[in-house]
């Protein structure tokens, strides 16, 4: 039969037959409802085996059977399934298993080789044993298998496998399998996300940075002693009539994002309210993209200063770009500089939001120990941050020698007198 299921747009790739297919990202991104609706259609469509199976299984409170037999019972299919207690069977042909991997063996395991489909919920649990032992048993012709889950770490078996990350005591990951397609799946890519967990999500996005990036996007655990930005939260505001306005901005290239940054400095705050963000944006849509932060033309403009060109077609353009003097130390004294500061982002710049939640530290891949290297990617908004601030940093850096050099002076004539 003919069967209607919709299908968030982030997961439209995984419809394709592919021999692995894999799902990863945060929680709510309704992954496992996603599968448990292909479980159900091919089970309908084919009469074929099935097994769903995660690492460890103690009980079936603990798989994916309930969710399956809700999905059954919404889709009005319950006259073409019969639910048992260990199991579920399609009528005329077909069954849908539920096991844990680690509970076989080199021999039980052979008792999977008739299914089909395997689809492995929770992947970020199974182990590089299971994994072995998986592969080479779901056999039959034109199997697949699937997987879902929520990161951890970048040496966990299933992110080796089909992220091709470093597998542990390797430089360099790995390629994924040739017939493979993987998709990262978010909360945002969720159209039926409910208000109950909008507010949660809302609650750790403010609260708790590193937990945000974890749990809702699907990032790996980081180590909070590697958090370069713990200084700041996220609070809707509005500046004040006479506010010094403080631009930045990052040029992008054809997979980089273009980036400005709208700021101010009041005392020891630092408020972030307007943001522009786009990946491969053409040099003359620079000026629009630009436009949507306001009085954007009206303020100083700092600028990443390795693409002349553009700064020139943003000047012709009625912008007041100067370049951003790059030199040695200048990136970590500009980071210092913002530290220094309490932050204050608007909920409407994402993307700034994101980069100071992620933006950490290097750790030593052997031992985890945080080691004092600055990232190199992912820092597009931080660079325009830091250019943009760079005009208050050199002005407050002059300020504290003078100071530095007038106490010098009057230690020296007391020294004189006093000789």
């Amino acid at each position: 039969m003919e069967l209607e299921i919709p299908v968030a747009g982030v997961f439209v790739p995984l419809l394709e037959p592919k021999r692995y297919k894999g799902a990863w990202g945060g929680r709510a991104s309704a992954k496992s409802h996603f599968f448990a609706d292909q479980v159900i259609r091919v089970a309908m469509q084919e009469k074929c085996d099935i097994i769903c199976l995660r690492e460890t299984q103690l009980s079936l409170q603990q798989s994916v059977k309930k969710l399956i037999e809700v999905k059954i019972e919404a889709f009005g299919l319950g006259k073409y399934f019969n639910v048992l207690q260990t199991h579920i069977e399609r009528k005329g042909g077909g069954r849908i298993g539920f096991q844990g991997m680690q509970n076989h063996t080199a021999d039980s395991i052979k008792s999977l080789q008739g299914y089909k489909y395997a689809w492995v919920e929770e992947a970020q649990n199974f182990s590089q044993r299971s994994l072995d032992l998986l592969r080479p048993t779901i056999r039959e012709p034109e199997s697949e298998i699937w997987f879902s889950w929520n990161p951890n770490k970048p040496t966990d078996p299933v992110d080796t496998f089909l992220r091709g990350n470093p597998a542990p005591g390797f430089e360099k990951g790995f390629d994924p399998p040739p017939d493979s397609i993987v998709v990262r799946a978010n909360y945002t890519d969720n159209p039926w996300l409910p208000k109950v967990m909008k507010d949660e999500i809302e609650y750790d996005k403010r609260r708790d940075p590193d937990k945000y990036a974890h749990v809702w996007l699907g990032e790996y655990e980081r180590n909070s002693e590697a958090r370069i930005f713990k200084n700041w939260k996220v609070e809707e505001f509005e500046r004040p009539e006479g506010t010094i306005h403080r631009l930045g901005a990052d040029w992008g290239f054809s997979i980089d994002p273009s980036v400005l940054i709208r700021c101010d400095i009041d005392g020891n705050r630092l408020y972030i309210d307007y943001e522009a963000y786009m990946v491969g944006c053409e040099i003359v849509n620079l000026p629009t993209l630009f436009a949507s932060v306001p009085e954007s033309r009206k303020w100083l403009m700092t600028a990443d200063s390795a693409r002349p060109e553009t700064i020139s077609h943003m000047q012709n353009a009625g912008y007041r770009v100067v370049r951003a003097v790059k030199g040695k130390g200048s990136e970590k004294e500009g980071i210092a500089f913002l530290q220094s500061f309490d932050i204050i982002v608007h909920p409407r710049c994402k993307h700034t939001i994101d980069e100071l939640t992620l933006y950490c530290y290097k750790t030593d891949p052997l031992t985890g120990v945080v080691l004092p290297i600055l990232p190199t990617k992912e820092n597009h908004v931080i660079d325009s941050l830091r250019y943009a601030c760079e005009g208050a940093r050199k002005a407050t850096k002059k300020k504290k020698e003078e100071s530095k050099e007038v106490e010098r002076s009057h230690y020296g004539a007391q020294a004189w007198m006093n000789a």
